[in-house]
C-alpha cells in the first residue's frame, strides 16, 4: 500500500507539472489576474470529477467524504489561506513538486509549514470556539441523494456547468495552451481512484501532512490533535513524497531541474532582493498552513476533493480563498 500512495502522488505531481500547475509564477499570476490555468484546471477537474465521482458512488464502487462545514474554520480559514497561497505562490501539495524542481523558496515555505503546524497542535484547544458553529456535512447528495433522478440530473448539470465556466475564462484570458484541460481531467481521474473502496478509500489532500511532520519531529503527540490526525497524516507524507520524487525526475527528464530562489513574477513586483524572498516564503507558508488547519483542508482535500463531491463547505471555502487571494494579489504585489 505505500508503494501504491507513492505512485499515486508521483501521478499527482506529474499532472500538476504537465501543466505548470505548481509553479510559482503561475499560482502568483492567479493572484494578479494574469494567469488563469490554476483556476481552469479546478474548474474542470470538479466538473468532470463530480460527475465521475457520483457514477462510482452510485454503482457502490466508493464513497462520499464530506468535510463538515464549520462556519468560523472555513470562512476565516479560506481567507488565511488564501493571503498564504498570494505570498508563497504555492499550494501545501504543490511545495514538494517545486522543490523538486529545484525551488529554495519552496523549502522555506514548507519550513513556515511545519512551525505552523506545530504551533497550530498547541492552540487547538484556544481555538475551537472561533471554528465553529458545525453545521454538518452538507451536499448535493445529502440534500437531494434519495431522489436519484433529481441527483443524477443536477450533479450532471452542475459538472458540466463548472467546465463551461474553465472554458469561459479561458475566451477572457485568451489563452491558445488548453493543457489545463487534460491536467483538470487527470486530477479528476485521479481522484476517483484514490476514492475507490478497493484502493485507499479517501480523499487527496496534503496539509495534514504538515502539523503530523512538525509534531512528530517535536514530539508533539500526546494530545488528541495528532491523534486526530495521525492516520491521514501519515499517508499524506508518502503521497507528497511521491509527489517530490515526481518534481525531481521529470524536471530532470525535461532538462529543467535549476535552483531558483527569485522567480520572474516575485522580480517584477518585490525585486531581487533573496532575503527578502526568503523571509516571506516562510510567512507565507505558515499562514497558509494555518488557514488550511482552521478550514480542515487544502486545496486538493477541500477544494479539489470536496468540490468534487459538491460538497456545500468544500465550495464555500473556495470563494473565501480566492477572496483572500485576490485581495491579497491587489495589495500586496505592487
Amino acid at each position: 500500500m505505500n508503494a501504491v500512495t507513492l505512485i499515486l502522488g508521483f501521478l499527482f505531481g506529474a499532472t500538476l507539472q504537465y501543466a505548470n500547475l505548481n509553479r510559482y509564477n503561475v499560482i502568483s499570476g492567479m493572484a494578479t489576474l494574469e494567469n488563469y490555468a490554476v483556476a481552469k484546471a479546478i474548474a474542470v477537474a470538479i466538473g468532470v470529477g463530480a460527475i465521475i465521482i457520483a457514477i462510482e458512488i452510485g454503482l457502490g464502487f466508493a464513497t462520499y467524504h464530506i468535510k463538515p462545514f464549520l462556519l468560523g474554520g472555513i470562512a476565516i480559514g479560506g481567507i488565511i489561506f488564501g493571503v498564504g497561497m498570494a505570498i508563497l505562490g504555492y499550494c501545501p501539495g504543490t511545495l514538494p513538486v517545486s522543490l523538486g524542481e529545484g525551488s529554495v523558496d519552496a523549502l522555506l515555505g514548507i519550513t513556515g509549514g511545519l512551525a505552523a503546524g506545530v504551533i497550530y497542535t498547541l492552540l487547538v484547544p484556544s481555538v475551537q470556539s472561533v471554528l465553529g458553529p458545525d453545521l454538518g456535512s452538507i451536499s448535493l447528495y445529502t440534500l437531494v441523494g434519495q431522489h436519484h433522478f433529481i441527483f443524477y440530473t443536477l450533479d450532471i448539470v452542475l459538472g458540466t456547468v463548472f467546465i463551461l465556466a474553465a472554458f469561459i475564462l479561458n475566451k477572457k484570458e485568451k489563452s491558445t495552451n488548453y493543457k489545463w484541460v487534460y491536467a483538470g481531467t487527470g486530477l479528476a481521474i485521479l481522484n476517483a481512484v484514490v476514492f475507490l473502496t478497493a484502493g485507499t478509500n479517501r480523499i487527496i489532500g496534503a496539509s495534514t501532512a504538515y502539523p503530523f511532520v512538525a509534531d512528530f519531529i517535536t514530539g508533539t503527540t500526546q494530545n488528541g490533535y495528532f491523534s486526530k490526525i495521525q492516520g491521514p497524516g501519515q499517508w499524506e507524507v508518502l503521497f507528497l513524497g511521491g509527489a517530490f520524487i515526481s518534481g525531481v525526475v521529470i524536471s530532470l527528464f525535461r532538462k529543467e531541474f535549476k535552483i531558483t530562489i527569485i522567480h520572474s513574477n516575485w522580480a517584477k513586483y518585490k525585486g531581487n532582493s533573496v532575503s527578502k524572498r526568503l523571509i516571506w516564503s516562510f510567512i507565507g507558508g505558515f499562514i497558509l498552513i494555518i488557514g488550511a488547519r482552521m478550514a480542515g483542508g487544502c486545496t486538493s482535500g477541500h477544494i479539489l476533493s470536496g468540490g468534487m463531491q459538491l460538497s456545500l463547505s468544500s465550495l464555500v471555502f473556495a470563494v473565501f480563498v480566492f477572496g483572500g487571494l485576490l485581495i491579497t494579489g491587489k495589495y500586496f504585489y505592487k
